[in-house]
């Protein structure tokens, strides 16, 4: 039996799952119903299938096409509505993937002979919309579960593409004990109660989207899905339905926070993608939001490390120390590192993917110590961690190597600077510069950001360009989107 079925055995008439948008809620057994139902109607339309793509934005329909693919024991492949026909047709071909879910907010992949089905048909019991449903389903009884082509239960559970930020997205395999070791990790750290809301607003094609909708089957608490986040929308519900927890990217905890919405109400903030800057997190304190900062990865399910509110508030800067089961290492120069000493993070333990869907790719990242990350930080003394930045961000400039990202979390301690990215671009007297491109909050301009960079920084760490945008161009996980913002300085003629 699944985890969702096994919940439903122990805590049936608890609330599952709420729709932000009309307050419907499903208690735990009739979760299960709708599973078991949609799970036959899948096996009915694609017989065979190994590998599902979700193509949708959260919502019940996608919990329902999540938890039913799991309980034939397929893989799914989570695909992100943003992306254009040519992109979306590679990762499909990349994964394997022989059933496309797609949602009311995405369209079907265009050109493509593999079946889709509208994952609201799942919910609501209708006829599917392509194709015919003609295929010969179980008569009685549970689906089956699928098995790979060797008789086993698929050991792929997830697969999930990372961000990309500067180069191809890789393919994560993730097990469903990686899915549950993240989960217990995360209980350790956090919390959880049987009265616990998480509201999930987040790219269900990312983890920090995805997380919720596994992590709250297991614990038995209820999960809130709300189809993207908007600030005000998200403040509204935040109260209206008792949401206890939620996941943000640090934009959108100020945005938020610009709104004055409630979130003292709230116990747990989680926060990652990006580093939260001082000033953002001073703010939060003030107004007596716990927020827990976090490093995490899709590698790692979900989070590596994670500060609880007191040590945010008394080491600010710290993602704080690596969760239950996961052992992380800070590598330089091919050893561990003292304490204060940057090098390569590199992570271990139960949590972390088997590898990529490029074998080559896995084996580039696994050491003696356990996965690369490309991520530099420190530890201190108390085994408290700092992330600084990535590896293959570093900025080499009249031989001086910079990290980008904590020249940008200087810039944002700037009181009319609302956000900022820092990259390398080519210069032919340098070798590469330091561009900075930033939004202001109120009044600024560009003499502005350079004198408070020329009073906060060494010299070198100084941005040779500044440009000024109306916002910062991330990822669906809350990552700088380092070729968009070169783009964005280039249009700009920095």
């Amino acid at each position: 039996m699944d985890v969702l079925g096994r919940r439903a055995v122990a805590t049936p008439e608890r609330p599952a799952l709420v729709d932000a948008g009309d307050g419907h809620t499903w208690r735990y057994s009739d979760l299960d119903r709708l599973v078991t139902r949609a799970a036959e109607r899948l096996e009915r339309r694609a017989a065979g299938t190994n590998r599902v793509g979700t193509l949708c934005r959260p919502s019940p329909a996608f919990v329902v096409a999540f938890h039913a693919a799991q309980r034939l024991g397929w893989t799914v492949v989570g695909l992100d509505s943003r992306l254009g026909a040519s992109a979306l047709g590679t990762r499909l071909d990349r994964a394997g993937v022989d059933l496309v879910v797609h949602g009311p907010e995405t369209s079907p992949p265009e050109n493509t002979d593999r079946p889709t089905i509208p994952a609201a048909t799942l919910l609501a019991g209708a006829g599917e919309a392509t194709g015919s449903d003609t295929t010969p389903g179980p008569q009685s009884g549970p689906p089956r579960v699928s098995t790979d082509p060797g008789g086993r239960p698929a050991e792929t559970s997830v697969v999930l593409f990372t961000s990309g930020t500067t180069g191809e997205p890789k393919g994560v395999r993730l097990t469903a004990q990686n899915l549950r070791a993240s989960a217990v990790a995360s209980a350790f750290r956090l919390g959880v109660a049987p009265g616990d809301r998480w509201l999930c607003c987040l790219p269900v094609a990312h983890m920090g989207g995805l997380a919720p909708v596994v992590r709250t089957a297991l614990y038995g608490t209820t999960l809130v899905v709300q189809r993207s986040f908007d600030a005000r929308e998200t403040g509204r519900v935040l109260a209206a339905h008792d949401v206890t927890g939620v996941s943000l990217v640090p934009t959108q905890l100020r945005r938020l926070l610009d709104t004055g919405a409630p979130l003292a109400a709230l116990s747990t903030v989680l926060v990652g993608g990006a580093p939260v800057s001082g000033r953002l997190l001073d703010r939060a304190l003030s107004a007596g939001v716990s927020v827990f900062p976090s490093y995490g990865l899709t590698e790692a399910a979900s989070q590596v490390a994670t500060a609880r509110p007191e040590t945010a508030r008394d080491h600010p800067g710290t993602v704080g120390r690596p969760l239950y089961g996961l052992e992380l290492t800070v590598v330089a120069d091919g050893e561990p590192a003292d304490p204060g000493e940057r090098g390569e993070l590199v992570v271990a333990g139960s949590a972390v993917t088997p590898g990529y869907l490029d074998e080559s790719a896995t084996e580039a990242a696994t050491g003696e110590w356990g996965l690369h990350t490309g991520d530099i930080g420190y530890r201190d003394d108390a085994g408290r961690l700092w992330v600084v930045g990535r590896r293959d961000e570093l900025v080499l400039t009249g031989g001086e190597l910079v990290v980008p990202a904590t020249v940008a979390e200087s810039i944002r301690d700037h009181p009319a600077v609302a956000d900022a990215a820092v990259v390398g671009v080519d210069d032919p007297e340098w070798g590469e510069r330091l561009a900075a491109l930033v939004v202001p909050d109120g009044d600024l301009d560009t003499t502005t950001v350079e004198a408070h960079c020329r009073e906060t920084l060494p010299g070198f760490k100084c941005p040779k360009v500044v440009s000024l945008g109306r916002s910062v161009p991330r990822t669906a996980s809350g990552t700088v989107d380092r070729e968009a913002v070169r783009e964005r300085l280039r249009e700009s003629g920095s």
